[in-house]
């Protein structure tokens, strides 16, 4: 009967499982089109097919119609060319489903590093919970989350070889080979190692003896692994400017004043980062143990950086979390009370049971069952046609207007998904490649600022479009120079009246906008 029973709990899903299945599963058939929110997976997809079909590169802009082409280092290819090798299998469907898995596997290996800390696994399994709750709101199908996980990975071989003297630094070269020409995270691992290395040296620094060796040893190796990986970070089609393009972005107040998720957390709103923050300074003011200097300081900067941008806040969920479950161990170790001793009591049997599930079986199952959904159809994801300018585009599609147009940037990059080359945009998701400049004068235009005119006739725009219900479309409405001549509750679309446009607009007269009505029915 034992016997029986070990079998059979060999084939229990483990904590990570479970939380692989959770992540997986309700992405790929519930919220998967959340993963879609954002149109920049449409560029990055004919990115990666431009790659695809000319064997190459581009070093300059290929999606506006600016003439000369504006330079544009494409520090996301590798990932561009996988997403389109997947896209053009599997389509949006496909990506949707690839990412899932990803975001998916990023938090079950997390929990799997985790566990061999021997830490209080309900501790972990909750902090867990907290930092996929803290990280979702910015999964999005896109190329970052590539460094999300290159991330995890490269934590813990640091951590490893820092806590454990278990020496896996030799895959760093590799990862950051592959990592520097997937995405521009990448500097994510130059910083840790960074940190990494001035907590060995300013330990080698305070020591003597036979620890003044070892920090030394250490310090060495990590110095030498970072030059190598700096090194084997130059191969990528850009050199050197690769290196350089995070710095200029960040050093462009501008550009990241002015680009969304680029802003600091609004904490006005309800999010799980409040709670994980709260969580660090609660679990900080009770523990009496302070942190070495590798864990404040990595503390400190992810910290800095999740307040600086929300972009960063799924960095730094999962750069805190093993030291905010070394802290919260110790302090639940030096608890007395029946509490405590249950929460133990029931840690080790739960830990007992979760290292009995041997393998991957239910990863791999769940893959296959959401293969075999795909397969018949069952799960679909395309851009929601509720908010995305999708029966707009298939408008111009039809009518072909010619001469340039002015959009925002998330039409700009859905425009670029389903009609180029057909169509050049006037600005997109990619603010690095069109700077401040252009910026400047998309702002004027879609605000309706001093200087509004000017940038019509600087770029010689003939068409607009834009969001339904837009100050822009309000005010060009009130205009005779302008004309309306196609209106959905997403976008609108005009023509500037001249001769070369009268045969649209005589054969689209009566266009009128187009407004959502409010639960109560008023508009």
């Amino acid at each position: 009967m034992n016997h029986i029973k070990g079998l059979l709990s060999r084939f229990l899903p483990s904590i990570a499982d479970i939380l692989f299945l959770i992540i997986f599963f309700y992405l790929s058939f519930s919220a998967g089109e959340g993963l879609l929110a954002d149109c920049d997976t449409g560029y990055h997809i004919r990115a990666g097919e431009f790659i695809l079909n000319t064997h190459s590169i581009p070093r300059h802009d290929i999606f506006s119609f600016t003439a000369p082409p504006l330079p544009w280092i494409a520090h996301e290819w590798l990932s561009e060319l996988v997403m389109a090798l997947i896209h053009k299998k599997f389509g949006l469907t496909g990506i949707v489903i690839f990412f899932s898995f990803i975001i998916a596997l990023t938090y079950y290996v997390l929990f799997k590093i985790i566990k061999t800390y021997r830490r209080n696994i309900i501790l972990a399994a909750s902090l867990i919970a907290l930092v996929i709750g803290t990280s979702q709101l910015h999964w999005l199908a896109r190329p970052h989350i590539f460094s999300l996980f290159l991330t995890v990975i490269w934590y813990y071989l640091l951590d490893a070889y820092q806590y454990d003297d278990k020496n896996y630094l030799y895959f760093l070269p590799p990862i950051m080979l592959l990592w520097v020409n997937l995405h521009g995270g990448f500097m994510a691992g130059f910083i840790l190692i960074g940190v990494y290395l001035l907590g060995n040296f300013v330990k080698f620094l305070l020591s003597e003896g036979v620890d003044n060796k070892r920090w030394r040893r250490k310090t060495k190796l990590l110095g030498l692994t970072l030059f190598v990986c700096l090194i084997v970070s130059l191969i990528n089609p850009y050199g050197y400017h690769m290196l350089l393009f995070p710095f200029k972005l960040m050093s462009n107040k501008f550009i990241m004043g002015s680009v969304m998720e680029f802003l600091s957390p609004n904490f006005h709103e309800s999010m799980p980062f409040t709670y994980l923050l709260f969580l660090m300074i609660t679990i900080f003011a009770i523990s009496r143990v302070s942190l070495n200097i590798i864990e404040f300081v990595l503390i400190i900067l992810f910290t800095y950086m999740a307040l600086y941008s929300v972009r960063y806040i799924p960095l730094f969920a999962v750069i805190s979390a093993p030291i905010l479950l070394r802290q919260a161990d110790i302090i639940l170790e030096k608890m007395g009370g029946r509490f405590s001793e249950f929460l133990k009591n029931k840690s080790k049997s739960i830990a007992a049971m979760d290292a009995s599930s041997k393998g991957h079986l239910w990863p791999v199952t769940a893959v296959l069952v959401v293969i075999i959904f795909v397969t018949y159809g069952r799960i679909e994801y395309q851009f929601d046609k509720k908010v995305k300018p999708v029966d707009a585009v298939e408008f111009l599609k039809k009518e072909n207007l010619t001469g340039n147009m002015f959009t925002n940037g998330e039409f700009g990059d859905y425009i670029i998904y389903s009609a180029w080359p057909q169509y050049k945009v006037f600005f997109d998701g990619r603010a690095d490649v069109y700077g401040e400049e252009r910026m400047k004068d998309y702002f004027k235009l879609a605000r309706i600022e001093t200087g509004w005119d000017r940038v019509l006739s600087k770029y010689n725009i003939n068409w607009v479009i834009d969001n339904a219900n837009s100050t822009l479309s309000y005010f060009f409405l009130e205009r005779r120079d302008w004309k309306l001549i196609y209106a959905d509750k997403v976008a609108n679309i005009f023509v500037n009246n001249t001769p070369q446009n009268q045969s649209l607009i005589r054969k689209y007269p009566n266009i009128r906008l187009v407004f959502d009505e409010d639960k109560d029915g008023t508009k």
